[in-house]
């Protein structure tokens, strides 16, 4: 591939909901750019931006791609991401690298979650974008009722540029709304024809609003608007690109990706309309100096790059996915990886299509590259050099609240499923393991059931070590509510040295949860010797580990050891100790024990019409609701919930809400469990320990 400098390359990210056709449309510009010589289907899993097994076996996009394609000496880096909301962590690395967005609306299915979703991304990270409706060759696709959909939903900045023409119910051409002109498809051919009398009227209205949006960009054209003056093409052009650029206008077009029709009209449009990174900002922090280290996608200044993607495949090996913030980056240059301290040589540059790499002699400011095996590199990291060493800020990843208990299927394997989700969390910013050693369980997090469910298939498949996903145990913690006062004399006598340990305990509540417990030690005379004290803490702290009750970890209990007796010979560190753990077990239980289980403040975010379900849904799961607080158009409902509340919370909220709500929360406290709830855990754990397993 050739080398392009900044104003020759545009970087466009594809957004829209699952199944809207983004991918075919990448394989659609790949074909008309001539990557391919056959245009691959997803049905068929051998399109050019779905290449991992998962993908193509389940049909969807999981990971984001990058494929550059060349149009009419511009380099366009198209990035595919999924649509499915287990995978917005790629949708976000994807979006922080691109400077404009096409989203994808089905013809069909019309305006969805996904689309919403999408338009809220473009808003948060101020992209221009355009709006193309895909499936126009089905037979009830209607892009004016996404036309219509649109503007109730975001305003008069929707413009469509094209109108479809229709024969038959089928999609055979398009008006072009700015030059006033029809167009057939005749096979691969354009052909120009006669505006339809239908589209009239539309095309009128259509054009006064674009003419309205060019008088806006400058007093001169409005003068001449108001004077009844018309403008030349180029005139008008050039007015929409500052205003497509600035947010003003959003293009609407539409076309067919099975048909490969309307794709060379977007290609154009994105190459004429679409913005180069040299006019956008970007600033980081000279560590050097501790200045502001403004870039810009400026070539001339000092080189510096952002990994925004890391990819880690078993059969492709690891690609750190870059983009050049400053500079021109080449061959066998030397580069500073600040984040972890080591410079490392670039041996070879690629860019990548989708698996398939292609070496490239060196990348300018703008453009978007890989590097192969940069040893310490991950997502996130800043790359520049020693003399001016730059750190830019993270891309912010949505964080993982979707969590299971895995255990590996053949023990054998725990290394080899270590490693192996170590590398996959490389590649996986929203992929979270964590070792919860106080419930011996290990837990991995994620986006949604979806997603978790792809990474057990992952390791499967290109790992080749099987997992086993589960309920997590929630971790309830045991204490007392009332003071109990015990003995307990361990005797053993065996021959030779016997065993001999006696404590006398009172045990109470701590007022303070954060504490296991706490010892002290009233003994008088002698009793007890002070060098079995050690002993005594030390069986107590075994015990707090497993309470009595269930098993669980033991909170807020003082213990008090008053009195005893002891042997000359057979008493022992080991005889006290044994004494003790059976004084506790003894006085928890008459203690009245109680269960306390974990509770999580959690915030909700949903559209004002989902409320009264979701609090209802709350209510169900002994949820409280503290209090609503509106956010631009939707409500942030604030409730304590119990942790056990919280398993399939995030399915269960997708389906009550159409998918648009979200929720976020953390560890509150902890609290007494309903009697039902310990009657039950106390249940589980006898019948555990009936069947011989304590785990």
């Amino acid at each position: 591939m050739n080398v392009y400098t900044t104003d020759k390359i545009r970087n466009v990210v594809l957004l829209g909901h699952g199944g809207s056709g983004k991918t075919s449309l990448v394989e659609a510009m790949a074909y008309l750019s001539g990557i391919t010589s056959r245009m691959g289907k997803v049905s068929d899993g051998n399109t050019v931006s779905d290449y991992g097994k998962e993908e193509q076996k389940r049909q969807i996009s999981i990971s984001t791609s990058v494929i550059p394609v060349e149009w009419e000496g511009i380099k366009i880096n198209i990035l595919d991401t999924p649509g499915f909301f287990d995978f917005v962590g790629e949708v976000e690395e994807a979006v922080a690298a691109a400077d404009a967005a096409i989203i994808v609306v089905s013809g069909k299915a019309g305006v969805e979650v996904g689309t919403e979703k999408a338009w809220e991304m473009c808003e948060k990270y101020k992209l221009p974008r355009f709006i193309f409706v895909t499936d126009m060759d089905v037979d009830n696709a209607s892009f004016r009722q996404v036309v219509e959909d649109m503007t109730k939903s975001y305003g008069k900045k929707m413009a469509p540029f094209h109108l479809p023409i229709r024969e038959n119910e089928k999609f055979v051409g398009y008006v072009n709304v700015i030059t006033e002109t029809g167009h057939r498809w005749q096979g691969k051919e354009v052909v120009d024809c006669e505006v339809p009398e239908y589209s009239k009227a539309n095309l009128q209205l259509c054009k006064d609003t674009l003419m309205e949006a060019v008088a806006e960009t400058s007093e001169e054209f409005m003068e001449r608007y108001f004077g009844g003056e018309t403008f030349s093409d180029a005139e008008i052009r050039a007015a929409l690109r500052t205003n497509v650029i600035d947010g003003s206008i959003v293009p609407m077009t539409m076309g067919s990706s099975v048909l490969c029709q309307g794709i060379y009209t977007l290609l154009d449009d994105i190459v004429k309309y679409m913005p180069s990174p040299e006019n956008k900002e970007v600033a980081g922090i000279n560590l050097r100096t501790n200045e502001i280290f403004e870039a810009n996608y400026d070539f001339s200044k000092t080189k510096s790059a952002y990994i925004f993607k890391t990819i880690v495949d078993p059969f492709i090996g690891k690609y750190s996915l870059v983009k050049i913030c400053s500079g021109v980056l080449k061959v066998d240059d030397l580069i500073y990886n600040s984040d972890k301290d080591i410079e490392e040589k670039v041996s070879k540059l690629y860019v990548m299509q989708g698996s398939k790499p292609l070496e490239i002699k060196e990348l300018h400011a703008g453009d978007i590259g890989a590097i192969a095996k940069l040893t310490a590199a991950r997502t996130g990291d800043t790359l520049s050099t020693k003399a001016t060493t730059v750190k830019y800020g993270k891309t912010e990843i949505s964080t993982p609240y979707t969590y299971m208990r895995y255990k590996a299927k053949n023990k054998a394997d725990i290394d080899k499923v270590s490693q192996s989700l170590q590398k996959m969390t490389h590649e996986d910013q929203t992929l979270k393991v964590v070792n919860d050693a106080e419930n011996r369980q290990t837990l991995i997090y994620g986006m949604g059931d979806l997603h978790l469910e792809v990474i057990a298939s992952k390791l499967a498949n290109e790992y080749k070590v099987e997992i086993e996903l589960s309920e997590p145990k929630v971790a309830f913690r045991e204490t007392i509510r009332k003071t109990s006062d015990v003995e307990y004399k361990y005797k053993k006598q065996s021959g030779g040295h016997g065993q001999y340990g006696h404590v006398k305990m009172r045990f109470s509540p701590l007022d303070n949860l954060e504490k296991s417990f706490e010892f002290e030690q009233e003994v008088v005379g002698g009793a007890v010797p002070k060098n079995y004290f050690p002993a005594v803490e030390k069986g107590l702290q075994d015990s707090v580990q497993k309470g009595p009750l269930a098993a669980y970890p033991v909170v807020g209990v003082k213990a008090v050891l008053y009195d005893g007796s002891y042997h000359p010979v057979d008493s022992s560190e080991m005889a006290f100790k044994m004494a003790t753990i059976q004084a506790f077990k003894k006085g928890f239980m008459e203690a009245n024990p109680v269960l306390l289980e974990p509770i999580a403040n959690i915030k909700v975010t949903v559209p004002d019409a989902y409320t009264g379900d979701v609090m209802g849904d709350l209510n169900k799961r002994r949820g409280r609701v503290l209090g609503m607080n509106p956010v631009s158009g939707k409500q942030i409902i604030e409730a304590d919930i119990p942790m056990t509340g919280l398993f399939g919370y995030c399915t269960d909220l997708r389906s009550m809400t159409g998918g648009r709500g979200t929720y976020e929360y953390k560890f509150a406290r902890y609290e007494q469990a309903p009697s039902d709830v310990q009657s039950k855990e106390v249940a589980a754990r006898a019948a555990k320990v009936a069947e011989g397993s304590d785990d």
